[in-house]
């Protein structure tokens, strides 16, 4: 896995081979951070779900201030931790938290945490509800901030959650990007 823009094009990251772990394509992250373009500069950036941290990593490599990636696996926040000193990002501008997703929204809702883009690439055969019930009510999404969520494209999303709006699907093959808005 390379990072493919930005300072950090070429770096090699570290990722497993483990078969339950799926990356972020290549093409799906350039597609991604070509719409995102205008809104990944001098922004902060949540990865939900960070795996080894090639997106937010890519997002630093583009000019977010900061990524935070959110990682259940020790395993892999060790992978994000080594991929982070790979490229020479200074620990304050990739943070780490080894927690679940849902309990981790929660606490930044009753700490009023907020970021310009959220990332969310569950794994597959994941209960979504917890977690769009605080993404819903714009739980850490900055005002004009997004939320993209990278799905299996038989994986309906409604054009609204809670406050959030919508405003383009991208489909390649089984994946889908779907891209809300905070107003």
């Amino acid at each position: 896995m390379q990072v493919t823009d930005g300072k950090h094009k070429g770096k090699y990251l570290k990722t497993t081979s483990s078969p339950k772990a799926r990356q972020t394509a290549r093409r799906i992250r350039e597609v991604m951070f070509k719409i995102l373009f205008r809104r990944i500069r001098a922004k902060r950036f949540l990865d939900l779900c960070a795996g080894c941290g090639t997106v937010g990593i890519e997002a630093i490599s583009r000019g977010a201030i900061i990524s935070t990636f959110v990682e259940r696996s020790s395993k892999m926040c060790s992978f994000i931790r080594q991929n982070l000193k790979t490229c020479g990002i200074k620990e304050g501008h990739g943070e780490v938290v080894e927690m679940e997703v849902a309990p981790f929204l929660k606490k930044m809702a009753k700490r009023r945490r907020f970021w310009d883009v959220v990332y969310f690439d569950p794994p597959v055969n994941t209960n979504y509800d917890d977690i769009l019930k605080y993404l819903s009510r714009g739980v850490t999404v900055n005002p004009g901030g997004v939320l993209v969520i990278e799905h299996h494209s038989d994986t309906f999303f409604p054009e609204k959650i809670g406050i959030l709006k919508r405003f383009r699907v991208v489909v390649q093959g089984e994946t889908t990007i779907s891209f809300y808005e905070r107003k």
